[in-house]
């Protein structure tokens, strides 16, 4: 498995678009094209999933559940972009390696606006948890798939949400008006 993702995205693309690899590539210059093009579709979903789970509820508790959730959701999709974006034998790749921290960053950003604006850290404290956080949801929505999810998937959230909670729920609500959820 010498190409690894790389190669199996090929394929996979030409299935889904319903051409032959060389009918694919005359509308690439080159398969690194093709791949970071397919790599940035993956790279925008997890964002956009992490950005709809923080905005579902003002309820923290459940935001951080429907947080990791959509971690959890990422790396179970049948597509395998998780492996697009996070194993990939391309990450050495300065491109490939660009669009993967700009989704680990763009997911804490999002994050971190809403501990932010709860919690009146700063803005630097707020990306160190957010990034906590973030790095925390993927590493182990990461290794539940590996394990062959011998922890069922609603449960493996709820571990994983509790052991969140516990942590970010220590850091007060900013303004006495709010109440803590």
């Amino acid at each position: 498995m010498a190409q690894g993702y790389h190669a199996a995205a090929m394929d996979d693309i030409a299935e889904r678009a319903g051409v032959s690899k060389p009918v694919l590539y005359q509308h690439f210059p080159g398969k690194l094209d093709l791949y970071l093009a397919l790599l940035d579709q993956h790279c925008e979903s997890l964002i956009q999933a992490v950005r709809n789970a923080l905005a579902s509820t003002t309820d923290n508790k459940q935001r951080v559940r429907a947080t990791m959730d959509a971690y959890f959701a990422y790396v179970e999709d049948d597509g395998g972009a998780f492996r697009l974006v996070f194993e990939s034998d391309l990450t050495n790749e300065p491109a490939v390696r660009e669009r993967v921290d700009k989704v680990t960053n763009e997911c804490a950003e999002a994050i971190c606006d809403v501990i932010a604006e709860d919690t009146g850290l700063s803005r630097a404290e707020s990306m160190l948890l957010a990034s906590g956080l973030g790095g925390l949801a993927q590493v182990v929505a990461r290794s539940w798939l590996h394990s062959d999810r011998s922890v069922p998937r609603d449960q493996a959230v709820q571990l994983l949400t509790s052991l969140a909670w516990r942590g970010i729920a220590g850091f007060p609500l900013h303004g006495s008006e709010q109440s803590h959820h």
